[in-house]
């Protein structure tokens, strides 16, 4: 079974090259290639033992000389992040089955290299392989975005490109360092656990991670690159960078950071949860000025993900169990908003609230859909946001009582806004520009039914989910408090 993972990881890069050289037919090729990836995924969570072990392991020498090895694994809290991927890409490559995007060879094939780095980052055991799959992920996002975004594309896509890459030498300097420390002088995430830095060392690997990693969510005040990326970007461009490549920021803290400078996050995260704390706030209160409704759930996306950071920092099993199930959850409700707001874009060629109105009584398939999207996104109990915003909420609870209080105004602002859009969106009545609309039809339908499914039922029945991460979790906790208290 050991194989199965590098098949899992490899199979997306062959099918971007035989997806680039497919012509007209490859968003069929591209599909096909998801969907194969994602019966993989689940044959490997079928096979996956829920305990703090790491399965399906694979470890071959790479480059010598430094020390590199291809080493990757599967744990409780990479198999949900390898599950999102390979949930969410087919269903983005179907979202994309009514553009007709130019040079459609290319755009699909970078979605699938893009899945391939991606996973590459959420199995890494290897730090120079991380920030390997970590940059991967990263360059086909950038022609995505560059070459079949908005009219504003090059100017935000620039901004993107400087954020990120300046984040990310931040991390390589942090990775070099910690290579240098290391006597075996090797990569390996083990070798990395077992440093014995002293305060001042971790104070600089916490921020020098932290860094790419904020950027990446995206946390206040590093977040100011993100609405502007996300509007213009072409709708399966925004899927990627929402649903998925956000979340290599939240699993970086929780499989890098915590472990490997544990004293730094004891000194500093308290001032990470105040940032992320600050960013529910002043994005939630952004998000209600918004005109445009492609920034507003942008806006309420960096809200939520502050909400994640602060469960993450708080160090406690509540706090980390929520991150966990709300990184899948978040996924696919953020997916679900862009995609309706897609159709909506591609029938009348506008995302302004002021302009819409009325689309419900054209479309009521897309008015149901929409709906229960919302209410997943504004956790309503049953749905697959209550559960992880339910823990989250706790997890920050036991740390501070008032940062729970600032944190849960999260739920009860994003239920303000989201129903506020919904509302004028959907409601009302119809004027001259949507009397003519349409309702969903074939890969629409398919998308968000697959959509609102896994919102009802996770949010019904989300104990197996629990259940994959929770003793890696418990073990992490552990590994760092025993960190702390054995010098404390």
């Amino acid at each position: 079974m050991e194989q199965l993972l590098l098949l899992l990881i490899f199979l997306p890069l062959v099918g971007a090259l035989v997806t680039a050289f497919s012509g007209n037919a490859a968003k069929h090729v591209a599909l096909i290639s998801a969907m194969v990836s994602l019966a993989l995924a689940l044959v490997m969570v079928c096979n996956f033992t829920p305990d703090a072990s790491t399965q399906f392991a694979v470890s071959y020498p790479w480059i010598q000389q430094l020390g590199v090895n291809f080493h990757a694994g599967v744990d409780g809290i990479s198999m949900i992040t390898i599950l999102l991927t390979n949930v969410l890409v087919p269903l983005i490559i179907l979202a994309a089955y009514q553009h007709g995007y130019k040079s459609p060879n290319a755009f699909f094939a970078l979605i699938l290299f893009m899945q391939c780095g991606l996973l590459v980052v959420f199995t890494a055991m290897d730090a120079f392989l991380f920030y390997i799959g970590w940059e991967a992920a990263l360059i086909p996002i950038y022609f995505i975005c560059a070459i079949w975004g908005g009219k504003d594309r090059i100017k935000v896509n620039m901004k993107f490109f400087v954020y990120t890459i300046a984040g990310s030498l931040f991390m390589l300097l942090g990775i070099i360092y910690l290579y240098l420390q290391n006597p075996a002088k090797n990569f390996e995430i083990q070798a990395l656990y077992n440093l014995t830095l002293d305060s001042s060392q971790q104070t600089w690997i916490f921020w020098s991670f932290f860094i790419a990693f904020a950027i990446k969510m995206p946390i206040f005040p590093f977040h100011t690159w993100q609405p502007d990326t996300y509007t213009e970007a072409p709708a399966p461009g925004t899927m990627l960078l929402s649903g998925i490549m956000l979340k290599m920021g939240i699993y970086g803290v929780i499989r890098w950071l915590l472990p490997i400078v544990p004293f730094g996050v004891q000194e500093w995260g308290n001032t990470a949860i105040i940032l992320s704390v600050i960013g529910i706030v002043y994005a939630s209160l952004i998000a209600f000025t918004q005109k445009d409704a492609k920034r507003l759930v942008a806006y309420s996306s960096i809200a939520h993900v502050g909400l994640i950071s602060a469960g993450i920092f708080a160090l406690n099993t509540q706090g980390m169990q929520g991150a966990m199930v709300q990184m899948l959850s978040h996924g696919i409700n953020v997916v679900g908003l862009f995609f309706v707001l897609d159709i909506i874009s591609s029938r009348l060629k506008t995302n302004r609230i002021s302009e819409l109105g009325g689309i419900a009584k054209q479309a009521p398939k897309l008015a149901i859909v929409f709906l229960i999207i919302v209410l997943g996104t504004v956790a309503l109990p049953g749905t697959n946001g209550f559960i992880g915003e339910f823990l989250l909420l706790m997890g920050v609870y036991q740390y501070n009582v008032w940062v729970a209080v600032f944190a849960g105004l999260t739920i009860i602002f994003g239920a303000v806004y989201m129903f506020r859009m919904y509302q004028n969106i959907m409601l009302g009545k119809t004027n001259e520009l949507t009397i003519g609309f349409t309702d969903i039809k074939g890969s629409e339908k398919v998308v968000l039914y697959a959509i609102c499914a896994l919102i009802i039922a996770l949010g019904v029945y989300p104990k197996p989910i629990l259940q994959l991460s929770e003793a890696s979790v418990q073990h992490l906790i552990e590994q760092v408090t025993q960190k702390l208290t054995s010098v404390n």
